[in-house]
């Protein structure tokens, strides 16, 4: 905290994580309420979100060896900030189809892939390997913020001014964290230049992966964990609206409420990591989540005859979830990043995050076929039986507990 550029960096990161609160609500909103998508329609879109991960994950870690992390970081925010640009503008011209919506979400996930591993690497480059627990925890404090508060405020926001405009003040948020990005101070140095050709860069970073056992176990842990929250992510604005009756201000209330989930991850995930080290802590997440996919299917519309009752147990849901996930992360995260030496870290970041992601469009166009074919709930309880093997497993089958790194 004494250092300026990491107040900086942070400051940024709240702007995007408050941003993203409104972009995870209201562009599948375009797609249900205005579009009228389609279960299949929306295991498309979460889909094209995620496929830049499968593409352009490997690339990527080439690319962060080679070049500093912090120009990246600012070009791709640019990018996805002049993707969603178009949503209300597509509105205003009466232009908006579901295509548009789908090269949207492509284009969002090719930013994340880049500028989010560029991030992980120049987090360590700011804080050190020793400071990296603990800023990854400030970083899931601030995270628990804007999940309590973003979704209610993206909720009213895309009440009153309808899912575009919202969507317009997430591209404001882009441009005030570009220009505050461009104040920190910290130069990395420049990689030195390379003369092997990318390719045998890439293959050195999965041989990487492949040869390291504890980084092989979280790479499939973590590949299983996405299919099944991305098969989520295109199912659950369908259930909640269509299935649940919920409106865009009470899903808002209902993952506001979720949202501290996060709040007690992060204030839980450093001493149960001291606790039962940082594998346990990676597999008390995983339970928890699965604890959270579990409860979903099983939430009846007018729960106890009130609409009320059903928004709180939608809310606790979310709130298993989302604390599973940040307690899963953070020391999966913080795991990786420590066993893995400076020389081959941009390259270990891309490899897993393009492994662990990449079975993320199968499971959105599994979940969207199976909401499609034999209805929405149907799909999810799917999706639950999924999160309780795969969370047996980790325990079970793997030596994930033993890792005390």
């Amino acid at each position: 905290m004494r250092n300026p550029d990491f107040r900086r960096f942070w400051f940024s990161s709240i702007l995007a994580q408050f941003g993203a609160q409104v972009t995870l609500l209201a562009l599948p909103i375009c797609a249900v309420l205005f579009l009228h998508a389609t279960p299949g329609q929306m295991g498309i879109l979460a889909a094209f979100e995620s496929l830049p991960f499968l593409l352009f994950g490997l690339p990527s870690g080439v690319l962060l060896e080679r070049n500093r992390r912090l120009p990246i970081i600012m070009c791709s925010d640019f990018m996805v900030a002049i993707a969603l640009a178009t949503v209300p503008a597509a509105w205003w011209l009466d232009m908006l189809t579901i295509q548009w919506l789908y090269a949207v979400g492509f284009v969002i996930g090719a930013g994340h892939v880049v500028g989010g591993s560029a991030e992980q690497v120049f987090l360590t480059f700011l804080v050190g390997r020793e400071g990296l627990v603990d800023a990854q925890a400030k970083f899931a404090t601030t995270e628990s913020a804007a999940r309590v508060i973003g979704p209610g405020l993206a909720g009213g926001l895309v009440h009153l001014l309808g899912a575009p405009v919202a969507i317009l003040c997430n591209v404001a948020s882009f441009v005030i964290s570009l220009l505050n990005l461009r104040r920190i101070r910290t130069r990395e140095p420049q990689p030195p230049p390379s003369n092997s050709h990318p390719l045998r860069d890439i293959q050195e970073g999965l041989a990487f992966v492949w040869n390291q056992p504890l980084l092989r176990t979280l790479a499939w842990v973590s590949a299983c964990w996405h299919l099944l929250f991305y098969g989520f992510s295109a199912l659950h604005v369908i259930f909640a609206t269509r299935v649940l009756g919920m409106t865009p201000g009470t899903m808002g209330m209902a993952n506001m409420l979720g949202g501290l989930g996060v709040l007690a991850a992060s204030l839980l995930v450093k001493p149960l990591s001291q606790r039962f080290g940082t594998g346990g802590g990676i597999l008390i997440g995983l339970c928890v989540s699965a604890l959270g996919f579990a409860l979903v299917p099983a939430i009846p519309p007018a729960l106890f005859g009130s609409a009320a009752w059903t928004v709180a147990a939608y809310a606790i849901v979310v709130f298993w979830i989302d604390c599973g996930a940040t307690l899963f992360f953070v020391p999966y995260i913080a795991l990786r990043q420590r066993v893995t030496p400076d020389a081959v870290l941009g390259r270990m970041v891309a490899t897993m995050r393009a492994l662990t992601v990449a079975a993320a469009p199968l499971g959105a166009l599994l979940a969207g076929a199976l909401g499609e074919g034999f209805g929405v709930r149907e799909g999810l309880a799917c999706i639950a039986i999924g999160a309780v093997v795969l969370a047996a497993g980790g325990v079970f089958g793997t030596r994930l507990r033993d890792a005390k790194a």
